[in-house]
Order: structure tokens, then C-alpha cells, then sequence
């Protein structure tokens, strides 16, 4: 298996996509924030100092996903066509998050994915660390994605 973003001399470099096909695209992935039951709650009833904590970490998500070609060094820039963000307490201590992008382009969309759950979780506990230092982010990794060359992936959870 050859890594994509090395050339033959072992430097990184960013892929050329010019020539391949221009196909419809999604990715979805998840992040989990787990947190005291107490915080759960706080965030739940509208009690955090800082404001409504799931409404700010999805448009966080979103503001990322659409700057990722910024912050990862060999992602090209993309055409966004659609972004979901999922937030969901799965527990009294745990919050999924799952964002689902979808595009039309010749490359794929699993970073912007990634990056959206990635930073509506560190929006979660920048949004609650006053009241529990101790929240734990995990869990990040691709759910789904589909189109492009290598197909269809699906992880079972």
C-alpha cells in the first residue's frame, strides 16, 4: 500500500486531483464528550453561564468543516453542499456528536467531517470547562462515507 500525500522521495506533497471523476460525495463522523452528570444536566436545562451549549457547538462544526482545507495541510478546498450536525446525549454523562457533509467534487469529504465533530466537541467543553475540567473527548472516528474510487465505507458502532 502506497501512501497518497508521499512522493518517490518520501516528501509530503498534496495529491493532484485534476484527473479524477467529479462524483457525489458524503462523510459522516462522530465524536463523544463524556462529562459529570451534573454538567450533563446543566446543559440540558439551559443552565450554563456561557450560553446554549449545543447551539453553539453545531454552528462550530459547521464554521469548521468549512475551513478544514485551512487547518489540514494537504486537504483541498471544497464545495460544501450540505452539512448536518447531530447532538445527542447518549447517557446521563456522554453527548454524541455526528456530522454528516456532503459535496460533489473529485475528492473526498471525510476530513470536513472529522474536523466538524472534532471541534463542535472542543466547543462542548470550552462551553462547560468552568463547571467540569474533567470532560473527556472520544470516540472521533469516521462512521460512513461514500462516492469516489474506493467506494462505500461503513463502520459497524
Amino acid at each position: 500500500m502506497s501512501l497518497t500525500h508521499i512522493d518517490d522521495n518520501g516528501a509530503a506533497r498534496m495529491v493532484d486531483v485534476g484527473e479524477k471523476e467529479v462524483t457525489r460525495r458524503s462523510a459522516s463522523a462522530q465524536a463523544v464528550v463524556s462529562m459529570q452528570p451534573e454538567t450533563l444536566s446543566l446543559i440540558l436545562s439551559g443552565g450554563m453561564p456561557k450560553g446554549d451549549v449545543f447551539a453553539c457547538a453545531r454552528i462550530a462544526g459547521i464554521m469548521a468543516a468549512k475551513r478544514t482545507w485551512e487547518l489540514i495541510p494537504m486537504c483541498h478546498p471544497l464545495p460544501i453542499e450540505g452539512i448536518e450536525m447531530e447532538i445527542t446525549p447518549i447517557s446521563d454523562t456522554d453527548v454524541r456528536i455526528v456530522s454528516t457533509l456532503r459535496c460533489t467534487h473529485k475528492t473526498g469529504i471525510e476530513m470536513e467531517a472529522l474536523t466538524a465533530a472534532s471541534v463542535a466537541a472542543l466547543t462542548l467543553y470550552d462551553m462547560c470547562k468552568a463547571v467540569d475540567r474533567g470532560m473527556v473527548i472520544r470516540d472521533v472516528m469516521l462512521l460512513r462515507k461514500s462516492g469516489g474510487k474506493s467506494g462505500d465505507f461503513c463502520r459497524e458502532v
